[in-house]
């Protein structure tokens, strides 16, 4: 138990960082206009998985059981299903069609429900 919870302290701190990544990419691109939410958000991705996985594999979850080699395909599905979640909160929070709220809404499911996810599926399948 206790080794859960320094490892989740570990998740949160690195996967702050790896959020904080995404949203400096997402928020200036989303709040100038420069591009849609969306193409946005995919930006955000991009740069959240590569940092997510190092600081992940080498900090997080170092020690816990699978090696990097073995962990990377299955955390890259992991990061497929984050992005998945996020472009979900962007659609909703933003989209015309659909509650039409301002850019930044879609950052609070981002940096409050996506993390839990992806802690509960990287601590159970990837680097188990």
């Amino acid at each position: 138990m206790r080794e859960t919870f320094w490892q989740l302290v570990r998740f949160g701190i690195a996967g702050g960082l790896a959020t904080l990544c995404y949203a400096m990419v997402y928020s200036p691109l989303a709040a100038f206009k420069i591009t849609s939410e969306q193409v946005a958000n995919i930006c955000g991705y991009l740069v959240a998985m590569g940092s997510g996985y190092v600081l992940h594999s080498r900090w997080s979850f170092r020690g816990h059981g699978a090696d990097a080699k073995s962990s990377m395909p299955k955390f890259f599905a992991v990061s497929l299903v984050s992005f998945a979640l996020n472009t979900f909160w962007v659609w909703l929070l933003t989209d015309d069609a659909m509650l039409a709220g301002a850019w930044w809404w879609p950052l609070v499911p981002i940096v409050l429900v996506t993390p839990l996810v992806t802690f509960a599926l990287n601590r159970l399948w990837v680097f188990a």
